[in-house]
């Protein structure tokens, strides 16, 4: 099941990715729900004032949506990071995906503090290898400025 966060975040990173609006269809296959279920949540998005969609054009955040699918993605960075790195979960990205709709703010606060997160986090994400680039190792010279 597909949260409204898990929602947010993955327009943030199709938008990035597409640096434009997210077409619906790869907000569905990012979440892997069909087309008709993400449009169904893209209009909830839209009703509470989180995103703006243009049929043909695709899906786009606004200030707030961003600013939600950026804590988002901060949150499941951290539990990401904390699974992989200080547990050593082999299978880190699915239970990441599995506890981020359960984890508070609260919670996420102190599992940051274990993992030592850099300040451009959520930036460090990178959307194409779908990971944060201090989990891969990738992080280059523009993730530490």
């Amino acid at each position: 099941m597909n949260t409204a966060n898990q929602y947010l975040k993955a327009i943030y990173l199709v938008q990035r990715m597409d640096d434009g609006p997210a077409a619906t269809g790869r907000v569905a296959d990012s979440l892997d729900v069909s087309p008709a279920s993400a449009n169904e949540m893209i209009g909830k998005l839209e009703d509470r004032g989180l995103a703006e969609h243009e049929k043909y054009k695709g899906v786009s955040l606004t200030d707030e949506g961003i600013a939600r699918a950026e804590s988002a993605l901060q949150t499941y960075c951290i539990i990401e990071r904390f699974l992989a790195n200080v547990l050593g979960v082999e299978e880190f990205r699915d239970e990441a995906q599995q506890l981020e709709p359960v984890i508070d703010e609260t919670v996420a606060e102190r599992l940051d503090t274990i993992i030592d997160r850099e300040d451009q986090c959520p930036d460090c994400f990178d959307a194409e290898a779908d990971a944060c680039c201090h989990l891969a190792g990738t992080c280059g010279e523009e993730a530490s400025d």
